[in-house]
């Protein structure tokens, strides 16, 4: 133990004897070489770190001459592509196709039960006659409550009424029903997203093919569904006693898809891609193909009834106003939808009609042959439709 304590305190003199000489060597250093020596080691540490270097870089640092540098401009927006109308295309020639192939098959149908209902009317007035007298229907009357019987004179009133209406009012108004009821659905606010996608036209958005027909019962505006409706109300009477009802209804949902169809092709054309609802491409034929077939005819302004002007005048004036709309870029209309209509409408009273409806003959013949099996060869297999009757159509 005692070799040990002196090793120790050898070891502490001499370790206090080299402090001592430590000290005063760094004592006799001046402070302008401590100052130099520190500047020496800062100049050895890094600077900053890559973050750091990083957001320097990005800063704006004012130049030489007090002058900053001005940020980098912003990259231009991305160009949206093109919507591509292969798909609407396709889809308008086959809806439009299909559309008059129902109309044929709907027409042999209507024909079919109003024979058959021809026959059982003649065997139930057979059946009836004589069976009851007035004293029957008397009595009857007399037992019902006084809330049956007024529930009876307004259906009667009802029934008298829709009796006084041509086949064309009657065909129309299931048609001003549809676009009353979707104009109310406007009005409901959880439903205004569902009415923009399905119910306007547009061909930037996915849904491309289905808005196409049903935007042509969609109207925003009352007043917009008001003139629409009533210059169809106004007009049905004559389409229909000219093509038929089951002809006119293919003719007005094919006029509707035909001119949202034209519609897209302008947008695309232009790059104008808003959204377009309404009636009055198909409308717009019903009104074309009417002029086009009397063009004699006087027509006239509802609030101005002392101008009249003949429908072919009018329908000139009316294409060369959508016309002019769509050179000039007019955005009061959709003038497109107008102008497809139009056009559509008058195509079809010219060759339409020769080149579609009259040769529907086998189409009804294969449907007669598959709904009643070896019906071709029985005498009252089902009413014949020939080439140019059942309808009417232009001749």
């Amino acid at each position: 133990m005692a070799w040990r304590g002196r090793l120790s305190m050898k070891w502490a003199q001499t370790e206090c004897f080299r402090w001592k000489n430590t000290t005063s060597r760094s004592s006799k250093l001046s402070p302008c070489h401590q100052q130099k020596c520190g500047f020496r080691r800062e100049a050895k540490r890094p600077d900053t770190k890559k973050g750091d270097v990083t957001q320097e870089k990005g800063s704006t640092s004012p130049l030489e001459g007090g002058i900053s540098r001005p940020p980098p401009p912003p990259p231009p927006p991305p160009r949206a592509p093109r919507p591509k109308l292969f798909k609407p295309l396709m889809f308008t020639v086959g809806f439009t196709g299909c559309s008059f192939a129902a109309a044929a098959i709907l027409q042999y149908e209507t024909l079919k039960s109003r024979v058959q209902m021809a026959k059982d009317e003649e065997v139930s007035a057979k059946f009836l006659e004589g069976s009851q007298d007035m004293a029957y229907w008397h009595d009857w009357w007399n037992q019902l409550t006084a809330f049956q019987r007024q529930v009876i004179l307004v259906m009667s009133m009802m029934d008298d009424f829709w009796s006084s209406l041509s086949e064309g009012q009657k065909t129309v108004t299931g048609i001003i029903a549809v676009n009353a009821a979707v104009l109310c659905c406007w009005r409901i606010p959880s439903l205004q997203r569902s009415m923009i996608k399905y119910f306007t036209s547009n061909p930037a958005t996915k849904k491309q093919c289905l808005p196409m027909v049903l935007s042509s019962f969609s109207h925003y505006s009352i007043i917009h569904m008001m003139a629409n409706m009533y210059v169809l109300w106004t007009f049905s009477s004559e389409i229909v006693s000219l093509l038929g009802r089951e002809q006119f209804l293919a003719v007005y949902l094919s006029a509707g898809v035909i001119s949202n169809m034209v519609s897209y092709l302008c947008k695309t054309t232009s790059g104008q891609l808003y959204p377009s609802l309404g009636a009055s491409g198909a409308v717009m034929a019903v009104l074309a193909a009417i002029c086009t077939k009397v063009p004699e005819a006087k027509l006239g302004i509802i609030f101005l009834p002392m101008i009249t002007f003949t429908a072919g005048s009018a329908l000139k004036a009316l294409i060369a106003m959508d016309t002019a709309g769509l050179l000039f870029g007019w955005r009061l209309f959709d003038h497109a939808a107008h102008l497809g209509g139009a056009l559509f409408g008058v195509w079809y009273v010219l060759y339409g009609h020769k080149l579609i409806w009259r040769k529907r003959e086998p189409l009804v013949k294969l449907w007669h042959d598959m709904r009643s099996p070896g019906g071709g060869s029985k005498s009252g297999g089902g009413p014949r439709i020939g080439g140019g009757g059942g309808g009417g159509g232009p001749q």
